[in-house]
C-alpha cells in the first residue's frame, strides 16, 4: 500500500512523496491455495474459502448460540535457553475459557502421522459431526489457526470458524484462563509443549 505525502515546498510549489506501507499490509495477503507452509508469524488473508471469518461479536454471539469447539492451536512455550536444568519450569498457557488447546497443530508441514492424530482428536470432539460449529484461533498475525481452520475445511468440515483476532482479541472484552495442553493430543503428539 502507498501513501501519497504532499509537501508545501517554497510557496505554491507542492512535492509529492510516495510513502510505501509494508508490502504484505493485511489488505492484500492472498489466500494461498491449501495449507500456508511459509513462516507462521506475519500477516495472515482477510478471508478463508470454505469458512467464516468471525470477530469478537461474532463469537461471542457463536458461543452463545451454539456452544462450538473451541480448538487453541497456539504454540507451545519453550524453555528458555540457557534456563537452569535444576529449577522447575511452568509455563501457563493462558486462553478461551473452554478451549481444547492442541499446541502447534496449526504448524506447516506437519508431520502426516501428527495431522491423523489433529483430524483424530477433532472427529473425537465433534462426536464425529462435521456439521458441528467449531473455532480455530491462536494468536493475531499467526498462521496456525488460518491452517488448522483450512485442515478442517479439506476435510469436509461445513461449519469451521476462524477467529483471527485470536486469544488477544478475547482478553480484550472477557477474562483468559489456564488451560492445560489437551491430554488426549499432548499424550499421542508425544506432549507438544514440553518441547
Amino acid at each position: 500500500m502507498r501513501r501519497l505525502v504532499r509537501l508545501a515546498v517554497a510557496g505554491t510549489a507542492t512535492l509529492v512523496l510516495a510513502a510505501a506501507g509494508p508490502a504484505d499490509s493485511p489488505l492484500n495477503v492472498p489466500e494461498p491455495d491449501g495449507i500456508w507452509t511459509g513462516p507462521q508469524r506475519g500477516y495472515t488473508p482477510a478471508t478463508l474459502s470454505g469458512a467464516t471469518v468471525i470477530d469478537i461479536d461474532a463469537l461471542d454471539a457463536l458461543i452463545a448460540r451454539d456452544k462450538p469447539i473451541l480448538l487453541d492451536v497456539s504454540l507451545a512455550d519453550r524453555r528458555p535457553a540457557g534456563f537452569p536444568d535444576d529449577r522447575p519450569w511452568l509455563p501457563a498457557h493462558r486462553s478461551i475459557p473452554g478451549a481444547v488447546w492442541m499446541a502447534n497443530a496449526g504448524a506447516a508441514p506437519l508431520d502426516p502421522a501428527r495431522e491423523t492424530l489433529f483430524l483424530q482428536r477433532v472427529e473425537e470432539l465433534t462426536g464425529g459431526d462435521r456439521g458441528r460449529a467449531i473455532v480455530a484461533f491462536c494468536h493475531p498475525e499467526c498462521w496456525g489457526s488460518w491452517n488448522a481452520a483450512k485442515r478442517l475445511v479439506l476435510q469436509g468440515y461445513t461449519r469451521v470458524h476462524w477467529f483471527p483476532e485470536g486469544i488477544e482479541g478475547w482478553q480484550e472484552r472477557h477474562p483468559t484462563t489456564v488451560i492445560p495442553e489437551d491430554p488426549a493430543w499432548s499424550a499421542r503428539a508425544g506432549g507438544a509443549a514440553q518441547r
